[in-house]
C-alpha cells in the first residue's frame, strides 16, 4: 500500500527545466539507496504503477529503476522538501538498488545506514522467515514450534538479560538483549505484528507528553 502524503501540486519544475532530484530512502531502516531525476510524467508512473521511475538524462526518456535486473524500488510514499524542488521517496528494494550489487549506491549498508538502521532490516528479515519457513532455518522452527513456545523463549532471554545486567559485564549483557530483541520480534511477527508497531506506538505515546 503506498502513501502519497503531500500535496504534489507545489511542485516548482521551473527551477531545474522541468527535473527534480528524487532522494530514495528505504522506508524501513532510513539508508538512503540513490539519487535520481524525475520529470512531471515520471512522478505520475511512480504514483500511478508502484515502482519509483526516473527520467534518464543519459537516455533521454523515463527509466523505471530494476526493469533489466528485476531490482525494482516498490514506492511507499513521496514527500517534498520546503523549497518544493526536491523529492523523497521511500522506498522498498526488491534486490541490492546499485548496479554494483550493493544495497545502496552509495556503498554497504554498513556505511550509510543510520544507526539503529539493522533493526529494521532484522523485522524485515524476519517478516520474509515468517512467509517462506526455508529448511534449515532457527526462525522458522520457532515459527513450527507456536507461539506458545515463541513466548517461552521471549521469558527466557528476558530473564537471562535481566540477570546479565546486575550480576555480569557489559558483553554479556549486550549479547542476552541482541537474543531477547530477536526472540521478540519473532514473537511480534507470530501475531502479525512488527518493530514498526512498537516504533509508532512509543511515538505516538512521546507524541502524547
Amino acid at each position: 500500500m503506498t502513501d502519497i502524503n503531500t500535496d504534489l501540486s507545489r511542485l516548482d519544475w521551473r527551477k531545474g527545466d522541468g527535473l527534480l532530484p528524487a532522494v530514495v530512502q528505504h522506508w524501513r531502516s532510513g539508508e538512503v539507496l540513490m539519487l535520481g531525476y524525475m520529470n512531471a510524467e515520471a512522478l505520475e508512473t511512480t504514483r500511478r504503477e508502484g515502482k519509483v521511475t526516473f527520467y534518464s538524462r543519459s537516455k533521454q526518456r523515463l527509466w523505471t529503476k530494476g526493469e533489466s535486473s528485476g531490482h525494482v524500488l516498490a514506492m511507499k510514499s513521496i514527500r517534498i522538501d520546503c523549497d518544493a524542488d526536491t523529492l523523497l521517496i521511500q522506498a522498498e528494494p526488491q534486490g541490492p538498488t546499485c548496479h554494483l550489487g550493493t544495497s545502496s549506491c552509495f556503498g554497504e549498508s554498513a556505511v550509510v545506514s543510520p544507526p539503529l538502521g539493522f533493526i529494521a532490516e532484522l523485522d524485515a528479515l524476519v517478516e520474509q522467515r515468517y512467509v517462506e519457513r526455508p529448511d534449515g532455518s532457527y526462525t522458522t522452527r520457532l515459527f513450527e514450534g507456536g507461539i506458545r513456545r515463541i513466548a517461552q523463549k521471549v521469558g527466557e532471554e528476558g530473564v537471562e538479560t535481566a540477570l546479565a545486567a546486575v550480576a555480569q559485564g557489559d558483553e554479556e549483557l549486550l549479547g542476552e538483549a541482541a537474543d531477547l530483541v530477536f526472540h521478540l520480534t519473532v514473537a511480534l511477527r507470530a501475531r502479525g505484528l512488527g518493530l514498526t508497531d512498537v516504533a509508532r506506538l512509543l511515538a505516538e505515546r512521546h507524541a502524547q507528553r
